[in-house]
């Protein structure tokens, strides 16, 4: 059996476009020759199974009163059991978390990512192996970022939210990746553009055989 890896993540991972000048077909959602998640899976080979589970607006732990079904700790079990076993979960949460209607600091982001950590480890779709988790930190949002539904200070949160996510994670024994490098659109200063896509797909295809 191919090794099983699930990217569960939000926007970013489904690979909505911002800017439609910049994807191949000038829609809303970069194609499979685009997606991070697609590159990755043409990077790592047959020998692995990518499996794309990306919903626009999820967060880790929040319940959004505007959109159903967002919070990631409520779909985990039954994203994880459809794709057992697992042998990766690599989540990349965190940007929905920082809207001003959750009242939520960076501090208590990465508490939703523990909360969410803790969850995952405890369904049973490891097989006989160790949970295995890998938790991305998304890009800060740019300086050019104003959304007045996602409201105001989610610049400042996100920024200030990598090394609390990264200690959240060896707190609880999953792997850590910052995507801070890789590139967002100067539009919504939200979304990875193109070439995020390819940056991130680069860094992950070097690091996820060490983890597997």
């Amino acid at each position: 059996m191919k090794k099983h890896i699930i990217c569960f993540g939000d926007s970013n991972t489904h690979g909505y476009c911002a800017d439609p000048r910049d994807c191949a077909d000038g829609g809303d959602r970069f194609n499979e020759n685009e997606r991070w998640t697609c590159l990755l899976q043409k990077k790592l080979g047959e020998e692995y199974l990518v499996l794309e589970e990306g919903l626009s607006g999820r967060t880790t732990v929040f319940t959004d009163p505007l959109h159903e079904s967002m919070a990631g700790h409520e779909s985990a079990y039954a994203v994880l059991m459809s794709h057992e076993p697992v042998d990766l979960l690599i989540i990349m949460l965190g940007t929905n978390d920082t809207k001003e209607r959750f009242g939520a600091n960076a501090p208590a982001i990465a508490v939703g990512m523990q909360r969410l950590l803790l969850k995952c480890k405890s369904i049973p779709c490891w097989g006989n192996k160790a949970p295995n988790i890998l938790v991305v930190c998304p890009p800060s949002l740019g300086k050019g970022f104003h959304d007045e539904v996602m409201g105001k200070g989610c610049v400042e949160k996100s920024e200030a939210l990598p090394p609390y996510m990264e200690a959240v994670a060896k707190a609880n024994g999953a792997h850590y990746m910052n995507a801070g490098d890789c590139e967002f659109n100067s539009v919504d200063f939200t979304h990875l553009s193109r070439r995020g896509h390819s940056q991130l797909a680069e860094k992950l295809a070097a690091l996820v055989p060490t983890l597997l």
